[in-house]
């Protein structure tokens, strides 16, 4: 390979020349791609004020003693300082291993992810059921269509209020319960009745949309798979093995995420079907609103640190959780 030289500066053809600086840098980008950056700037904007500066200033409240004592705050024409002070990471490790720690994260830690494994283990089977049924060629299947699709069209609070209605000891559950001599339980007293309420509540919410989504997932699988499967001899259940399930892999782990990240953050069905009345029954994002909003005096700082901990959670869950999906797709190819 032949490389020439200038004979004037003792450079190489091939040499580059020194990188500019940031500063050169940011405004040769600038200049380049000014109208990419006026198109995008009101988003970031939005974001920045809608996402950002709440989330930072939530950090920075964990790192105090802040509560409604000792917050700034104006009393009629009077307007107090804030006097709180800053402790460093005191109320993580209060939270995680204090003396209370079981009572006030632990347990509703412990029901927070049965509660996310039983409600998006339901949606995800009666939603496939269901896809399943509406993709055969049947008479009226518009109308179960629409029909299935209505928990989810209803808005949460008018569903959540009629099952609260419904389940109330006077309700039509128990009344019809009654009516068969059965025994009526206390779904809106008993922790663990309260408990199953809850998942049953998110079922009937949550499922119309994994059907949806699963439902355009099996439309979207080539029918001569099925074909040349059943040519092969392969069973109905075998074609569900392994045609079906491989050909939903890629809806199938979006709807999972998506499901898991909204039920473990499921703050309206529990709060609008208990309020606070059900301690027990909390999970971890409705018992920071409660430490946070629901009693005196008002712990801003430990309701700040759960829901960095919720965050937290969540995306050590999902890095943990898309690594396995690509080790998997890897193993499968």
């Amino acid at each position: 390979m032949t490389v020439a030289i200038d004979r004037a500066t003792g450079k190489r053809s091939g040499d580059r020349g020194p990188r500019p600086g940031l500063g050169r840098r940011l405004k040769n980008s600038y200049q380049k791609y000014w109208y990419a950056y006026a198109m995008i700037a009101p988003v970031v904007l939005v974001l920045g004020a809608l996402v950002l500066y709440p989330l930072g200033y939530g950090l920075y409240l964990t790192l105090t003693d802040a509560d409604s004592l000792n917050s700034a705050r104006t009393i009629g024409v009077n307007e107090i300082e804030a006097t709180y002070k800053f402790i460093g990471f005191d109320n993580y490790a209060d939270i995680l291993w204090g003396e209370t720690a079981y009572d006030r994260f632990w347990s509703h830690f412990i029901w927070t992810i049965f509660w996310t494994a039983a409600c998006v283990a339901l949606h995800y089977s009666i939603g496939l059921g269901l896809a399943l049924l509406l993709n055969q060629k049947l008479r009226g299947r518009t109308f179960y269509r629409l029909i299935l699709v209505l928990p989810w069209a209803v808005p949460t609070f008018v569903t959540v209020f009629g099952w609260r209605f419904m389940l109330a000891d006077s309700g039509i559950i128990n009344s019809a319960l009654d009516s068969l001599h059965l025994p009526s339980p206390a779904w809106l007293e008993d922790t663990f009745w309260q408990r199953f309420a809850a998942i049953m509540v998110n079922t009937w919410c949550g499922v119309p949309f994994m059907m949806v989504s699963l439902l355009g997932g099996l439309q979207s699988i080539d029918s001569t798979l099925y074909e040349a499967a059943e040519m092969d001899g392969a069973s109905r259940w075998q074609q569900f093995r392994y045609v079906t399930l491989p050909g939903l892999r890629s809806v199938s782990s979006t709807v999972v995420l998506l499901g898991v990240i909204w039920t473990f953050n499921q703050f309206a069905i529990i709060f609008l079907l208990f309020g606070n009345t059900a301690p027990d029954a909390q999970i971890l994002v409705t018992w920071a609103y409660q430490l946070g909003f629901g009693q005196q005096p008002r712990e801003f700082a430990e309701s700040a640190a759960y829901g960095i901990l919720l965050l937290g959670i969540l995306i050590v869950f999902t890095s943990f959780y898309r690594r396995w999906l690509n080790r998997d797709e890897q193993a499968a190819i």
